[in-house]
């Protein structure tokens, strides 16, 4: 049955406002779970990024399974024939696959270095790497109005990152921190930028259905995230396993990180992603006055 024509539309503003309560909420719920103190080991950055692309491709598993009118034989032909038999289309995921688990274990650093405001306000350069990338690679043409919403989003972080007089001894003693976790941030937005556009190419140029697009790409991600896990935290693994430190909180992050990933595909395959950057920079707000008057770990200043 054939979908009315305001059926994309709808789709697309319904899947940005759920990124934005996504993005706030996951922003506020990771942080808050980095820095909480807790009486055993605190759990592994690298385990949750694995954990996360996990569920998402059991949940795309199961989206494809009701696409295909919950019809395991379909499914499966349906699987194969995108997947196995088509080995070129499904390594060209192998890239943002493995962009995005370096991206994803950059923000579990950037968060146990920095506030959630301060870190939310840099991350919103990725808006700017990701116009760059959309010119370059997608050749699509900015307005003027654009370019300079984006030099004022250049301003703002740089304004936000200015050394405050008011610091005093907190800065000093934290000084060390920020600048990995700005450092992070920075190569998050970068790789961020050009994985989205790159994914974005991909899904406008098939009509494969997005959550076998998905799918593939979680394959690759769990893989790649898995061997980084094995590498960075082998030891601890074997020490104390893969789900050492796991709360109700860690959970939480897992699935909020999972179901960003599956809501970011449908804003891309239905908007773009310029415009799934200025979405999620409507968090912000949100995100720092969250940060200031609940969580008490952001002090605003002039």
């Amino acid at each position: 049955m054939a979908l009315p024509p305001s059926h994309p539309s709808r789709l697309k503003y319904v899947s940005l406002g759920v990124l934005v309560l996504q993005t706030t909420t996951l922003v506020l719920t990771m942080r808050y779970s980095r820095t909480l103190k807790e009486d055993g080991p605190r759990y592994l950055a690298s385990s949750a990024v694995v954990s996360a692309e996990m569920l998402k491709i059991l949940t795309c598993f199961l989206l494809v399974f009701v696409e295909n009118n919950y019809s395991l034989r379909a499914m499966n032909l349906l699987l194969k024939e995108e997947i196995v038999n088509k080995p070129v289309e499904t390594m060209k995921l192998a890239v943002p696959a493995g962009i995005y688990t370096l991206q994803n274990n950059l923000l579990y650093v950037a968060l146990s270095n920095l506030d959630a405001a301060t870190y939310q306000v840099t991350y919103q350069l990725k808006i700017l790497t990701t116009a760059l990338f959309s010119v370059s690679m997608l050749g699509k043409k900015l307005g003027l109005y654009q370019w300079l919403s984006l030099l004022l989003l250049m301003a703002g972080v740089t304004l936000v990152q200015w050394p405050s007089e008011s610091a005093g001894e907190q800065k000093v003693l934290t000084a060390g921190s920020q600048m990995v976790g700005v450092m992070a941030v920075l190569m998050a937005c970068v790789s961020s930028g050009f994985a989205g556009v790159y994914f974005e190419k991909i899904l406008k140029e098939t009509k494969q259905s997005v959550w076998v697009r998905n799918i593939q790409l979680g394959l690759f991600s769990f893989v790649l995230g898995f061997l980084g896990m094995m590498v960075y935290d082998g030891r601890s693994v074997r020490q104390s396993g893969m789900f050492q430190g796991y709360s109700a909180i860690t959970c939480t992050v897992v699935v909020l990180q999972a179901v960003g990933g599956l809501v970011i595909a449908v804003v891309i395959k239905y908007a773009d992603n310029i415009l799934k950057g200025f979405a999620t920079s409507a968090s912000i707000m949100v995100s720092t006055l969250i940060s200031y008057f609940l969580l008490n770990d952001f002090k605003p200043t002039g």
